[in-house]
Parts: C-alpha cells; sequence; structure tokens
C-alpha cells in the first residue's frame, strides 16, 4: 500500500461522515465517499435517528465511544446551527430493581469517567416538569448527556473532510466490490468503478449486502423501532423556540422500554414496547425517499401511549400528531462490528453503529487504519470476535431479536441468552447433565458452572451468603467445589477453552516473533506467554505447549488470536495454523491427590520429578491417548489431558470411576474463578485489554527482552513496573460477604481512581477479594480504598498477591 492510500467510504451517515473527517484529520485526504442516496439526508439509519445520546454503558469501550462523540459534536456548528445540545440525560426508576440499577449504573459512571447524580423525585421534577414525581422512585442525571442531530453533524464533518481533499458523491450505489490476490482492488458502482486499497462498508442496516459483495457475512439484523411526535404540549408553551428544539433532559423510562425528547412545543416518544419487527432489505423500496421509514403501526403503540400519559401527564391533553417505525441494526451481543474481512485485505467494516457512538467508533477505526491499531481497546467490538456457529443466519436473526427486545432490561453480568441454546457441548456434556450441572454459556458452548450432585457435601453449609445481585447464577455449592478442589481432586471441564496448532518448518520464528516470551525450548515445554500489539499492549495471553520440533499447541483466548496469527502468517507458506478446539477435549485435573488419581491409570511418570510443572507429554489414561500438560489455573497440583473429542467420553469415565475412592467431584466455572482469583492469575478481556502493557498488568514475568526481537519490543523499551503509572492490584474487602461483581469504581481519598475488573468470594481464605486498576500512587499494599456497590463504599485494602499459597508449594510438590 502507498504512504497516501485511495480510500472508498460505503455510507455517508453519520459514521461514514465522521470517518472521514477523522482519517483526512490524520493526513489521509485521498478518501471518496459513495452514498446511494441523496447529502446528507440519505435515507438510512441516520436519516431518521432521535439522536439521544446516554453515556453510560456497562462497557467501557463503549462509554469511552459515547464520551468522545459528546466532546466532538459539542464543538460542531453548520451554518450556525447547533450539532449537540448539552441539556443532559435523565433515567427514571418506577421499580425498586430499576432504582437499584440506576444506583449500579452511577458506579458504572464513576468508573468510566462520566459525571452523574442519583437524584429523588422531586428532584428528577425539577430537572424535567413534565415528570409525576409520584410515578418515579428517583433517577439518574448526567449533565453531560444531550441531543446529537445526526444529520447537521454527518454534514459538518463532511465540511471539513472535503476541505482536506475528501469527495462525496451521492447517488452511487454499490454493485460490486473488486478485488486481485485477496486484497481489495476498487469498488464497482452503477456510475463507474472507483479504485482503492482500502474500501470500509459504512452502510450501516444496508451492510450485509454490501458484505456479500466481498464474500463476508455482516452478522446484524435491521429491525424498525417505533417513534412518534405529540401535537403541541401546552405545558412547553413558550420554553423552546425552533432554532433551540429542546432545554430539557433527554429523558428514559426503562421500566417501561420508552424514551423522550422534546421536539420543540412537542415530545418525541421511541418505543421498544413491541414486538421485534425484523425487516428485509429486499422489501425496502427503492429510489428516493427514506426507506428506512416504514408506516407507522399504531397499534403497535397503544400502551405505549398509555405509559407516556401516565409518566407524563400533561401529554393527557395531547395526541399523537405522527409516527413511523424506523429501522435500525441490532447485533447478536449489543456491540458494533469493527475490523477487516479476514478473506479479503483492506474491505472493513464500521457497522451496527448508533448515532450515540458514531464519533468515537469513527476515531477507532481511524487509528486503527493510520496508526495499525486503535488506542481504545476494541475487541467486544471487533468483527472477527464471532465463531462460524455464531455466523449462522438463524443464530444471527434470533439473537438480534432478542437484543431488541432486552435493549432496556436489567441485565445480569453473567445472563444468558435462551435461546438458540445448546449449540456447541462438549463429549462429557452427557455425564455433566446427570451430575445436574448448571450450564450457562460463552462463545456458544454450554459450561457447567456448579453441579447439584454436590449439594449434599459438607463443605455447603460453611459457605456464606451474599447479596441478592452476587446471589444470581450462583450456588454455595461452588463454594463447596472450590474448598474439595482444595482439600481432595476435582475434575474441571476445560473444552471450551480455545486450542489452535501451529505447525511448519518456520513456526518457532513465527511464534517467537508475536510473543513476549522464551519458547526456543525442548520439546515437552510450556510457557506461558503474551501477544502484543505495537503500541506494547497486550492483545491476548497464552499457553505455548511445544510437542514436536515444528509443532506448537496454543491454549488461546478465542477467535480474535485466530484472526491475528493468520493475519501475521508468512507468505513463503511455512507455517499452518489450524483450530483444532472441535475436535479435542480437556479435562483439568486439579487438586491434592490429582496425582494419587492419575498415577495408576498410567505407565508415564507422573511423580514431581518425572513430570515438572509446565511440562507436557502423550500419555496414556486407561485406554485413552492423552496429551497431559501439567498446569493449573487454580494453584492446585494437577494437569490438563488433552484428547480427541471421540475419547472424551471414556476419558471421563476412566477418571471418574477411578476417583471415587479419593472423593473426586466435578467442578464448575463459577468455583474455577474464585480459585484462580486466590492465586491472582489474569483473566484477558477482563482484567486486561490491549490498553494495558504486561508491566502494569503484572505480568512482566512474561516478557524476555533479551530473547531478540519480537512485536510489541519496541513500545516496552524503558517500561518496567517502577515505571508505570498504573497497576492492576488486588483488593481485600473488610466486609468477607460483600461480594461484588466487577466493574465498580473505586475511591481514593473518596475520588474515583479506578474500577474493579474481576472479583470474588475466596472460599480458601475466608474473604471478598477484587482485582482493580489503579494509580500507581494507590498501588501499594496497605493502601485504603473504597468500592462503589449499588451506592454503598465498601473499604478495603491493596493487598500482596497471591492471597493463596504464595510460594507455589502446592503446585510444585
Amino acid at each position: 500500500m502507498t504512504a497516501q492510500p485511495k480510500v472508498v467510504i460505503v455510507g455517508a451517515g453519520i459514521v461514514g461522515c465522521a470517518l472521514s473527517d477523522e482519517l483526512t484529520a490524520r493526513g489521509w485526504t485521498d478518501v471518496t465517499v459513495l452514498e446511494q442516496g441523496p447529502l446528507f439526508a440519505t435515507g438510512g439509519s441516520s436519516s431518521h435517528a432521535p439522536g439521544l445520546v446516554f453515556q453510560t454503558n456497562s462497557s467501557k469501550t463503549m462509554t469511552e465511544f459515547a464520551s468522545y462523540t459528546v466532546r466532538k459534536y459539542a464543538e460542531l456548528t453548520l451554518d450556525g446551527q447547533w450539532c449537540f445540545r448539552q441539556v443532559g440525560g435523565l433515567e427514571v426508576a418506577t421499580t425498586a430493581q430499576r432504582l437499584a440499577e440506576l444506583s449500579r449504573k452511577h458506579g458504572l459512571a464513576a468508573s468510566w469517567g462520566v459525571a452523574g447524580t442519583l437524584l429523588d423525585p422531586e428532584q428528577c421534577a425539577a430537572l424535567h416538569p413534565l415528570l409525576d414525581p409520584d410515578r418515579i422512585l428517583g433517577g439518574f442525571h448526567v449533565p453531560t448527556d444531550g441531543l446529537a442531530r445526526a444529520v447537521r453533524a454527518g454534514e459538518a464533518q463532511a465540511r471539513r473532510a472535503i476541505e482536506r481533499g475528501a469527495r462525496f458523491l451521492p447517488h452511487h450505489t454499490v454493485t460490486g466490490i473488486e478485488s486481485a490476490g485477496g486484497r481489495v482492488t476498487a469498488v464497482a458502482t452503477d456510475r463507474g468503478s472507483f479504485p482503492a486499497d482500502v474500501v470500509v462498508s459504512c452502510a450501516g442496516f444496508w451492510g450485509p449486502r454490501i458484505g456479500r459483495m466481498a464474500g463476508l457475512t455482516v452478522p446484524l439484523v435491521p429491525l424498525a423501532h417505533q417513534y412518534a411526535r405529540t401535537t403541541p404540549v401546552p405545558a412547553l408553551a413558550g420554553h423552546n423556540s425552533e432554532a433551540l428544539e429542546a432545554s430539557k433532559p433527554i429523558l428514559r423510562h426503562q421500566d417501561r422500554d420508552l424514551y423522550y425528547r422534546e421536539h420543540g412545543d412537542r415530545i418525541g416518544i421511541g418505543s421498544y414496547a413491541h414486538g421485534p419487527m425484523p425487516v428485509d432489505l429486499d422489501d425496502l423500496p427503492g429510489g428516493p425517499g427514506m426507506p428506512s421509514m416504514l408506516p407507522f403501526t399504531a397499534a403497535d403503540f397503544e400502551q405505549a401511549w398509555a405509559d407516556s400519559q401516565q409518566l407524563l401527564p400533561a401529554l393527557a391533553r395531547t395526541e399523537v400528531e405522527e409516527g413511523f417505525n424506523g429501522i435500525f441494526s441490532f447485533t447478536t451481543d449489543g456491540f458494533p462490528l469493527m475490523g477487516q474481512s479476514p478473506q479479503l485485505r483492506g474491505f472493513w467494516v464500521a457497522e451496527a453503529v448508533w448515532v450515540t457512538h458514531s464519533a468515537g467508533v469513527a476515531r477507532a477505526m481511524a487509528e486503527w487504519l493510520v496508526e495499525g491499531t486503535p488506542r481504545t481497546d476494541v475487541h467486544e467490538c471487533d468483527l472477527n470476535r464471532f465463531e462460524a456457529v455464531q455466523l449462522a443466519p438463524s443464530y444471527v436473526h434470533r439473537r438480534g431479536c432478542q437484543n431488541f427486545v432486552e435493549v432496556y432490561d436489567i441485565i445480569h453480568p453473567l445472563q444468558p441468552m435462551a435461546e438458540p441454546r445448546p449449540l456447541r457441548v462438549s463429549p462429557f456434556h452427557a455425564r455433566q447433565r446427570e451430575l445436574g450441572a448448571y450450564f450457562l454459556e460463552a462463545a456458544g458452548w454450554e459450561r457447567p458452572h456448579w453441579y447439584e450432585a454436590n449439594a449434599a457435601l459438607a463443605e455447603v453449609a460453611s459457605i456464606p451468603g451474599r447479596g441478592a445481585w452476587a446471589s444470581r447464577y450462583w450456588s454455595p455449592i461452588a463454594g463447596a467445589e472450590a474448598l474439595a478442589t482444595r482439600e481432595r481432586v476435582a475434575m474441571y471441564d476445560m473444552t471450551p477453552l480455545k486450542r489452535l496448532e501451529v505447525t511448519g518448518p518456520g513456526s518457532l520464528a513465527f511464534l517467537q516473533y508475536l510473543t513476549t516470551n522464551q519458547l526456543d525450548k525442548p520439546v515437552g515445554s510450556v510457557t506461558y506467554t503474551l501477544l502484543l500489539d505495537e503500541t506494547g499492549g497486550v492483545r491476548s495471553d497464552l499457553t505455548a505447549a511445544r510437542l514436536g520440533e515444528e509443532r506448537f499447541q496454543l491454549g488461546a483466548n478465542g477467535n480474535l488470536d485466530l484472526d491475528w496469527l493468520t493475519r501475521h502468517l508468512p507468505d513463503d507458506g511455512s507455517v499452518q495454523v489450524r483450530d483444532t478446539t472441535a475436535g479435542t477435549c480437556c479435562i483439568g485435573l486439579w487438586g491434592p491427590r490429582a496425582r494419587d488419581l492419575l498415577q495408576p491409570l498410567t505407565d508415564a511418570d507422573v511423580s514431581h520429578r518425572g513430570f515438572g510443572y509446565f511440562k507436557a507429554k502423550p500419555a496414556y489414561v486407561g485406554n485413552v491417548p492423552v496429551t497431559a500438560m501439567r498446569l493449573s489455573y487454580v494453584g492446585e497440583l494437577g494437569w490438563e489431558l488433552y484428547t480427541t473429542a471421540d475419547c472424551g467420553p471414556k476419558l471421563w469415565d476412566t477418571l471418574w470411576t477411578a476417583g471415587q475412592p479419593l472423593g473426586v467431584l466435578a467442578a464448575g466455572r463459577s468455583a474455577f474463578n474464585s480459585l484462580r482469583l486466590e492465586k491472582g492469575y489474569r483473566s484477558w478481556g477482563t482484567d486486561l485489554t490491549a490498553e494495558h502493557n504486561p508491566f502494569e498488568a503484572g505480568l512482566g514475568f512474561a516478557v524476555r527482552m533479551d530473547k531478540g526481537d519480537f512485536l510489541g519490543r519496541q513500545a516496552l523499551l524503558g517500561v518496567d513496573e517502577q515505571t508505570v503509572s498504573r497497576r492492576l492490584v488486588c483488593l481485600l474487602l473488610d466486609d468477607p460477604q460483600a461480594v461484588v461483581m466487577g466493574r465498580e469504581p473505586v475511591y481514593v481519598d473518596g475520588v474515583p481512581a479506578g474500577y474493579v475488573t474481576s472479583a470474588a468470594y475466596g472460599y480458601s481464605i475466608g474473604a471478598s477479594l477484587a482485582y482493580a486498576w489503579l494509580p500507581r500512587a494507590a498501588a501499594g499494599p496497605g493502601t485504603r480504598v473504597s468500592v462503589e456497590y449499588f451506592g454503598e463504599r465498601l473499604p478495603a485494602t491493596v493487598t500482596e498477591e497471591p492471597l493463596f499459597d504464595p510460594k507455589m508449594a502446592r503446585i510444585r510438590r
């Protein structure tokens, strides 16, 4: 690619306009934006979007996207007209559950640096006098939220891009994506072809159609959502000029799936309180007009209108004057789609992006394209995050519709979707069901979190209770399983762990360059290592087992690792990467009696001298061939035992039968999480992301700066634990029963200073613990802090880690 690549953006909605602005501001000025409709009211979702920008989100990334959108659009004007009005945002609660959720949301805002205040009913009514204070229990106010005029903001950014050299071409319908040698070369339209080194699809709900032209599945569902305007509201008379448009906070009534904004002397009402209305793109009208605005279905709005009149009594003197069903994009997990196609280099997407996050997404995309990596972690949004099973049309449709239904629901961090399930099950699934496994889902996998068969364990009675929120998707049985692992031996299903095989004569050199640790070790060695990006950010962590001179097995975190490795493969064919997860399975056999269970079943020497820690070897367990690795993510003696999927049930049965005299039990993910936190083991994507470097995250031991060059090494020169500005630290809460869930703000001297990543009750230590990011000045052991949990400040102390077996005696015996 040349230093000044030719960029073609498909779509001149808010995202395409924002991206053109961000790219040209960074010096990429050869930018062409193709739009099938007119400029700038194109007929897509941006053209009718109500423009409410609420910043607070359970995702740090999405909050950062929204906050940047607020900052950027607040500074934009178009011919003297505003593009963003910072009228504030107000969410109200009419149920005790929602009031508690607003308290939790207040904590999320503090974690992510958004200032907000919890209000009583009278304070809410003072901010928004149309509210009936007797109908609400309280509210959450963010003064920096507000209204974006999407078409204006889009045009204002487009004009800046045009001044720098970009061009916008309306009425150009894309008919094809041209390529050669696996790289995009041009965009074909009904009015000619446009050469391109980079193509970015910002086509909104038309994205799947553009994606198909590039051989790419874009997993989003276009869904219609109701929006109506009232006749003039007498109580608003004289409050808002035509230019001002709104002066009161934008309002959400999530208990009834509703939101509100002013349109001068009228009120606009958006409703998700109807069933999903999926849209077939082939049924949309072509030609001029607004194909994204479908006819209003009044019958679907009846309950929403009644609920609105109750919340805002002034509406009783009005009627619904006009309405439409507007099309928006929904994905299977609620996050946008950002990134480059795995099949066609140079073809990128930025889809399923709402106005709220538009400028933030555009900035991250521009950083990604120009600088090589976005400065904001985007793993939740990366197009390539999905497994193949999650791209099935029926799956995308069902989950997209369910996300519409749940858009304003109170969602627990562990809450899975109900269907379609099950999708992926390990070979042990039948045995787990017999033991009463309670399954939750991740990446399509059914994962046991505890087993009802263990309800009779004596340890259950000693497990302390916890609050209502932390008790959801939890059982005291999980605590008994954790204690039994420490005392006896347990079997954990590790099958959902992503397994990649790297082979070929160039495999060692390939992995040496992409990872931080020294992998040039004898066959049979296992190494914990990291994947970094160019900035030194941790993209993932891996266990790399050298099973042959030219063969490695990697324990990875997900599909993004496969995508990263595949993109960096050498062109000479000397390295192959293969996902072996589906054809294999794994049991983690851990506990002080693990050796007693395993040794009689195998001819391999599993003594400490014969099978050292972080070593691997082939063996037989009974009649089952396995690759055994002496690893432990729970801090106990044990092995990961890998075999092919067809032998999985036999492996389970062999270990289960032999382990009965030793008190073996099956244990689930809930116990696993507690045990790994007691040992201070990090979970990538939760405890750290690409926004963090290894030394901040306490993973400097996995970096070998003296091994030679590796990706990200230059960015780490001069960096160590003593020079970083923040640290991931362990907190012990004063109240042992105050179990938090993650993402709560941490206060130092009464000021928000960081946030919790992972948290659990430590059953072995009898204390509630959490990991959190804090400034280095507050990261020293003994520092007193507090964690805000549903509005309560819970005292805690920064402590040395690990909390359990710091000398590693239990693992290395």
